[in-house]
């Protein structure tokens, strides 16, 4: 589950700093029939303001109204779509940094005591992780450990749980 939003890799100008965190403000700016919106966002270090492209020069008519209200109104939900947007990532050029942007839910610790369990990992956002993380905080082992679990072949999955995920998937683990 999501704790916060992620911060945003991207060089600070001012102290050399890379992340920044959304400030959570839309600047709309009106050029007779064109539009420019930048999403805002705050160094971590030095409060330095840097503007996220959101839109560039659109024509007033191609926007959804719907859009430009939550623009208008700093829609926190907005905020969270677009910047895990892969098209405004790559017109700004900015990656994003997820740690300590969630937690993990397991729903108590009773099941690790089973011969065999199976589990159903399920995203409340689309946040990429990596499957070996979540299975060694979710049941209290070293990442070493699960490692040395999935090339033993007692940690089973259909999906490769080696890079990063963002969807639901399922996995045994035999003891």
């Amino acid at each position: 589950m999501p704790t916060r939003l992620p911060l945003v890799r991207r060089r600070c100008h001012r102290c050399e700093s890379e992340r920044f965190r959304a400030s959570g403000r839309f600047r709309v700016n009106a050029h007779h029939k064109l539009i420019d919106a930048w999403l805002l966002a705050l160094c971590t270090v030095c409060e330095e303001t840097a503007k996220l492209t959101v839109l560039e020069r659109a024509n007033v008519r191609s926007i959804q109204p719907e859009l430009l209200d939550r623009l208008h109104n700093n829609d926190p939900g907005l905020i969270a779509e677009l910047l895990q947007d892969s098209a405004v990532q790559r017109r700004n050029r900015i990656t994003l940094d997820w740690d300590g942007a969630w937690r993990l839910d397991t729903g108590g610790s009773d099941h690790l005591d089973h011969e065999a369990i199976d589990v159903s990992v399920r995203f409340a956002a689309r946040i990429p992780v990596r499957p070996v993380r979540l299975i060694a905080e979710g049941c209290g082992l070293s990442r070493g450990e699960v490692e040395r679990l999935l090339v033993a072949g007692k940690l089973v999955s259909a999906v490769r749980l080696n890079g990063k995920l963002s969807g639901a998937f399922t996995f045994t683990l035999k003891r």
